[in-house]
């Protein structure tokens, strides 16, 4: 990655419904030449899709929890977070170091709606325990990064499980 691309996936983090035009005259190529590094740079990966964010609150999802995950030992964790990616209310899953083993974020509608989450995840085979933080208010979220003149030397393997709900599938590189 020149700084270049490195330009255009700052531009397009920050919308990606800007056009090929407008991409072009922001980074001084021609419109078919920034089409062709977008290309490749969704074909490598670099870029893995382009979604809509909704307001949560907008669509009645009014509480928003991370919760840790106790699992019992000597179970299988990647049919745990298997689980887990069946659960729509989960919008990210990370398995962790520490005391839990894996770390969750949800949203729901209410507290009892909460309440029911907790319960089902409770009822998975290998969940031992739960702790949930619930946020009352959300500054901020979803910042993108600036893809800064480092090579992805670290950490560029990319994750086993990826979540796709229904409002925030990946891919589809259409504009």
């Amino acid at each position: 990655m020149d700084d270049i691309d490195r330009k255009l996936v700052n531009i397009l983090c920050a919308d990606g419904r800007t056009s090929y035009a407008e991409l072009a005259r922001q980074v001084g190529l021609t419109p078919p030449s920034v089409q062709d590094r977008v290309a490749k740079l969704e074909r490598t990966g670099v870029i893995v899709g382009y979604r809509a964010v909704a307001d949560p609150a907008k669509i009645g999802l009014n509480v928003t929890a991370a919760i840790g995950i106790g699992t019992q030992s000597g179970r299988e964790y990647a049919q745990i977070a298997s689980e887990f990616e069946k659960i729509d209310e989960i919008e990210s899953c990370y398995f962790v170091a520490g005391r839990e083993s894996y770390l969750i974020k949800v949203r729901v509608p209410d507290m009892s709606d909460l309440q029911d989450l907790l319960e089902r995840i409770g009822a998975i085979p290998g969940v031992a325990e739960t702790r949930t933080t619930i946020a009352i208010t959300t500054h901020w979220e979803g910042r993108p990064q600036e893809v800064k003149d480092r090579e992805l030397t670290h950490g560029n393997r990319r994750p086993k499980l990826i979540r796709r709900s229904r409002m925030g599938q990946l891919g589809g590189f259409h504009r």
